[in-house]
């Protein structure tokens, strides 16, 4: 029999509270590592004191010291206590550092520091329902946002997530026409269209910040054969305009997302594909039990996914609809062929392929 705490709390389960809560304040912790540049600085570093850390970073010593207490007993630097200094060892930088791109784990943590930033009014939504709208979030969530899913298409758009459906780069390098739903800062589809100049791309969102960024990059890039456009994703007009469509996590969050995949479906050409990224999740809450960042997953949409959907008067389906309704949504789109493939090594995402053969309806 297990013998419990002073509070009535079994031993077991207290200890596990309390590495929760010790994981909760290292997640922010790392989260500062990572916009101070702390971990790259000291990925460059051999065992170093306080000191000499915060003037390689160009940081205030008192800060950068208490940091790394947080870092030591958190088990992310080594420290040696007879000559007072710390090291980043290579096998965790290899999950921190910028220069592990897409391995780069640091750039999370930052999520949840900014989405505690509206817990107040989350709360509020639990007494009296309705949602937080995307106006009431911090501006840097939006950064941080498209800084991560930058990365990711940095470098598996290109190489990995276009090729799992047959036939595809040969089609985009030979010339077709391509929208990007919810685009955001638009920098998938300013990828695409320097990769593939023979084909077209258009942007779609309702962000103008985003599109302003979208636009930006694209002059950067030198891109000439892509646009993006200010639209409404559940309200998209025209019909069989497009060879192939993407989204990347930009459904779940949708007020009416049955909407976005049916108006999807419309603007396919017969025989058009439609990529749709998405969480890899089930939509059965006891299959979740031993995902990898179920929690995460969830209380983000807490804070986040599902709340900005409620708020607009939406279904708020949550960052973990899963893939059965997904496969629903679809279905019931229009779409008659949907395939689901996975990326070795990636448990975050579900890529969707469907396709919409000749005289297939969509729901209106």
């Amino acid at each position: 029999m297990t013998e419990g705490t002073s509070t009535g709390v079994p031993e077991d389960f207290a200890a596990h509270l309390l590495g929760v809560f010790n994981s909760g304040m290292l997640t922010l912790m790392i989260g500062i590592g990572h916009r101070t540049h702390l971990f790259d600085v000291m990925a460059t570093l051999p065992p170093s004191s306080s000191s000499e850390i915060a003037e390689a970073a160009g940081l205030d010593e008192r800060y950068v010291r208490e940091w790394l207490g947080a870092m030591t007993t958190g088990g992310i630097v080594n420290h040696d206590p007879a000559s007072l200094t710390f090291v980043l060892p290579a096998e965790h930088a290899a999950s921190l550092t910028r220069e592990a791109a897409s391995g780069n784990l640091a750039v999370m943590a930052q999520w949840v520091g900014l989405l505690a930033q509206v817990e107040d009014k989350v709360v509020d939504c639990f007494y009296h329902g309705g949602g937080v709208p995307y106006g009431a979030f911090p501006q840097r969530l939006w950064a941080v946002q498209a800084e991560v899913s930058g990365v990711g298409y940095d470098a598996d758009l290109i190489e990995v997530a276009l090729p799992l459906v047959p036939g595809l780069v040969e089609r985009l390098q030979q010339g077709i026409d391509v929208a990007d739903v919810g685009c955001g800062s638009g920098h998938a589809i300013n990828l695409m269209a320097q990769t593939f100049p023979a084909s077209h791309f258009v942007g779609l969102d309702s962000s103008v910040p985003g599109l302003a960024a979208a636009r930006a990059e694209a002059q950067r890039f030198g891109v000439t054969n892509a646009t993006f456009v200010h639209q409404d994703a559940a309200s998209l007009e025209g019909s069989e305009q497009y060879d192939l469509i993407t989204t990347f996590d930009a459904v779940h969050d949708q007020a009416r997302p049955d909407l976005v995949l049916a108006g999807i479906a419309r603007l396919l050409k017969p025989g058009g594909i439609y990529l749709c990224v998405d969480i890899a999740a089930s939509s059965v809450l006891a299959e979740n039990i031993d995902h990898p960042i179920g929690p995460f997953l969830y209380g983000a949409s807490c804070l986040n996914c599902m709340t900005v959907s409620l708020a607009e008067g939406g279904m708020g389906l949550g960052s973990v609809w899963g893939e059965q309704l997904a496969l629903q949504m679809l279905a019931d789109a229009g779409f008659t062929s949907v395939e689901v493939a996975h990326v070795e090594g990636d448990f975050l995402n579900n890529h969707y392929i469907a396709t919409k053969e000749q005289g297939s309806s969509a729901i209106t």
